[in-house]
C-alpha cells in the first residue's frame, strides 16, 4: 500500500512542467546526493545526461534542459529565486561551465553534455540517464520522471516489496475511501486530515497547506498583474493582464490578499463568473509557461484549474470563507489525485491530457462538492463526472511548449470543474451509473489504447497540424 500525502500531489515548483522539468530537476538532485555518496564529487571530470522518449521529443520546449542544469548546480526548485534562473543559465552557456552541486567547477557544454535521445526506455516515457567521469572511472544512474515531479530510480521500478504504510486509513480506491467515511461518519477532507496527521504535526499541516495556497494566490496575482509575450517563439500574448483590467476596473488595493477581498466587490453576472474563472486559470498558466513558480496540481500543465476553482469559491460563492475551508479544499483535491495517479496516471507522456487537465478538473470538482456541502458520495459523483468529461483528451503541444492549447485546456477544466460539482449536487448518488473507480480504470485503459502520437510527443494532433513558422 503507497502512501501518497496531500503535499505529494500538490508540490511547489517552477515550470512550465512537472513531468519534464521538474521531475528532471529533482531527478538531477537524487544523482547529486548518490555521486557524494559515492565519495566521487572532488574528482569529477565531466558530466552528461542522457534524455529519452517524450523528454527528448519535447525536452527543448519543456525546459527539460534548463531544469537538469539547475538540478545539477545545487538549486531548489521550491525556493530559488525565479529571477536567478536566467542568470545561472547564462552562466553556464557563456562559460561552458558547470557549478556541479554547488561544490566543484568542471566543464560543461549544454550542447554536448545534454544528449537528446529519440528513443524509448522500456519503463516510461520519461526517461533520463545521467553519467559521472572521473580520470579512472565512470559512474551512472537512470531515472524517469512519472508525472507530478515524482520520480523514481530505474532499480526500483522492479521492486515488489509491499511499502508499508503508516496511514490509519489505507486508501487504493474511490470505494475505500467511502467505505472509511461511512465507518467513521467522517467527510472526505476529515479522513485525509487523519492520514496527514501521521506524517505531521497539526501546525506542519496548517502551515504547509497555507503555503501552497499562499503560492497559489501569488501566482494568480503576478499572472494577473503581468503582460507582454511569452517565451519560447510562439509568441503567445499574455491575456489573463487584459482580462484582469477589464474585470477589476479601477477599484484599489496593495497586495494579493486585498486584491482578493476587493474582486468580492465586483460583478457577479454570469459571464463576468466565466470570465473570472478563466482569468485565474489563465494568470497562473501563463506564470507556468514563463518558468514562474507554480503548485504542480497535480501537474504544472494543469497548475491553473485547482486555484482557480478554489478562487470562485472564496470571491464568488463564500464571501466568509476562510482558511479552514481552503485546506479543507486542499486536502479533497490532494486525496482524489493520489487515487488517478495509483489507479491510472497523471502523466500525459503515458495518458495524454486527460491525465493532467482531467486529473486536476476531477480534484477540483470534488473539492468544490465538499465545500457546497456535498456528501462524500456527491463529492466522488463530482470528480467521476468531471473525468468522464475528459477522457480520451490528448497531448499535442504545439513547438512542445506548454502553452497552446495548454493554457486554455485549464480554463475548460475549471469550468467544467464547477458544473460537475453542481451536478453532482443536485444528483442522489444512489443514481449514479458509474462510480469513480470505473472511470479511473476506463481513463488508464484509454491511455493504454492511446497513440504515442497523442502522448506529448508533438508528433500529433495540434503539434503537426500548426507549425511554429504559422504563429
Amino acid at each position: 500500500m503507497e502512501c501518497i500525502s496531500v503535499f505529494d500531489m500538490l508540490k511547489i515548483g517552477v515550470g512550465p512542467s512537472s513531468s519534464h522539468t521538474l521531475g528532471p530537476w529533482r531527478a538531477a538532485e537524487r544523482f547529486l546526493d548518490e555521486i557524494r555518496n559515492q565519495k566521487l564529487m572532488d574528482t569529477i571530470i565531466r558530466v552528461k545526461v542522457d534524455l529519452y522518449g517524450s523528454l527528448s521529443l519535447t525536452g527543448k520546449g519543456h525546459a527539460t534542459d534548463l531544469a537538469v542544469m539547475l538540478g545539477l548546480s545545487g538549486a531548489d526548485p521550491e525556493y530559488i529565486p525565479v529571477e536567478s534562473i536566467d542568470v545561472i543559465i547564462s552562466a553556464i552557456k557563456n562559460k561552458n561551465e558547470l557549478f556541479l552541486g554547488n561544490e566543484i567547477l568542471i566543464p560543461f557544454n549544454p550542447e554536448t553534455d545534454i544528449v537528446f535521445n529519440r528513443d524509448f526506455l522500456p519503463f516510461h516515457a520519461n526517461g533520463m540517464k545521467f553519467t559521472v567521469y572521473t580520470e579512472n572511472k565512470e559512474f551512472s544512474a537512470t531515472f524517469y520522471s512519472i508525472g507530478g515531479g515524482f520520480v523514481i530510480k530505474e532499480d526500483e521500478t522492479n521492486n515488489n516489496e509491499e511499502i508499508k504504510c503508516a496511514f490509519p486509513f489505507n486508501i487504493d480506491k474511490a470505494s475505500e475511501l467511502l467505505e472509511f467515511c461511512q465507518k467513521e461518519n467522517k467527510s472526505i477532507s476529515e479522513i485525509v486530515y487523519e492520514n496527514e496527521k501521521s506524517m505531521r504535526t497539526e501546525a506542519e499541516i496548517h502551515n504547509e497547506l497555507l503555503r501552497i495556497w499562499d503560492t497559489m494566490l501569488e501566482c494568480m496575482y503576478i499572472g494577473c498583474h503581468t503582460e507582454g509575450i511569452l517565451p519560447g517563439g510562439l509568441n503567445v500574448r499574455r491575456r489573463a493582464y487584459d482580462m484582469h483590467k477589464n474585470l477589476i476596473g479601477v477599484l484599489p488595493y496593495d497586495d494579493s490578499y486585498s486584491w482578493l477581498k476587493i474582486i468580492r466587490q465586483t460583478e457577479v453576472k454570469f459571464r463576468q463568473i466565466l470570465k473570472w474563472v478563466s482569468c485565474f486559470a489563465l494568470a497562473v498558466n501563463e506564470v507556468n509557461a514563463a518558468l514562474g513558480r507554480v503548485v504542480t496540481a497535480p501537474t504544472n500543465g494543469s497548475a491553473g484549474v485547482i486555484p482557480a476553482v478554489l478562487m470562485y469559491y472564496l470571491v464568488i460563492e463564500n464571501h466568509e470563507a476562510d482558511e479552514k475551508q481552503i485546506k479543507q479544499f486542499l486536502l479533497v483535491a490532494g486525496q482524489i489525485g493520489s487515487i488517478f495517479k495509483k489507479g491510472a496516471t497523471i502523466s500525459a507522456a503515458m495518458g495524454g491530457c486527460q491525465a493532467e487537465i482531467g486529473v486536476s478538473s476531477a480534484m477540483a470538482a470534488g473539492a468544490l462538492c465538499e465545500l457546497l456541502g456535498g456528501t462524500p458520495e456527491q463529492v466522488l459523483m463530482a470528480s467521476e463526472i468531471a473525468m468522464e468529461h475528459h477522457l480520451g483528451l490528448t497531448c499535442d503541444p504545439i513547438g512542445g511548449l506548454v502553452q497552446v492549447p495548454c493554457i486554455e485546456r485549464n480554463t475548460m477544466g475549471a469550468i467544467k470543474a464547477i458544473n460537475a460539482a453542481e451536478l453532482a449536487l443536485e444528483t442522489d448518488a444512489k443514481n449514479a451509473k458509474v462510480p469513480l473507480d470505473k472511470v479511473v480504470n476506463t481513463m488508464w485503459e484509454t491511455a493504454k489504447d492511446m497513440n504515442s502520437k497523442y502522448k506529448e510527443t508533438s508528433e500529433g494532433g495540434l503539434a503537426i497540424g500548426v507549425n511554429l513558422a504559422d504563429c
